[in-house]
């Protein structure tokens, strides 16, 4: 009798437990990076009980922290810069712009109502005040 000798089987590595950990990666890095909103900022918002309004499609984000710095759009500005800058922005494209004003609940009330009536003065017309929900209603 002729028996055939089977091949031996070459060894395979079996990639799908890698690949679905590699998934598994992808997803906890989208998810987690969505809930960034003010990196390396340390701004403590004051809450209210007020609904949110809509983002609108052009926002200009100013974080005003507890000890008076000012950041536009994350980037750290004196008080005559941010002047200069909301400026350069004219006054058609800021009357068209949402001023989105992210102020410690610590910060100066007098500080609050200087980059508020610097925003007025380059031209802005709409200002929103960021809170965070109340934990009570």
């Amino acid at each position: 009798m002729g028996f055939r000798r089977r091949q031996p089987e070459a060894p395979r590595v079996d990639l799908t437990p890698m690949i679905d950990v590699v998934f598994l990666l992808l997803i906890f890095f989208m998810i987690s990076t969505t809930f960034i909103e003010r990196p390396g900022l340390d701004i403590d918002l004051p809450q209210a009980g007020s609904d949110q309004i809509q983002h609108g499609k052009e926002e200009l984000q100013v974080y005003l922290a507890q000890d008076g710095t000012i950041y536009l759009q994350q980037q750290l500005v004196s008080r005559e810069e941010l002047l200069v800058r909301l400026a350069a922005y004219g006054k058609e494209r800021a009357q068209k712009m949402t001023f989105l004003l992210m102020a410690d609940k610590d910060a100066l009330h007098g500080e609050v109502i200087g980059v508020m009536d610097a925003a007025k003065r380059a031209g802005f017309e709409r200002l929103a005040i960021a809170t965070d929900k109340d934990a009570d209603q």
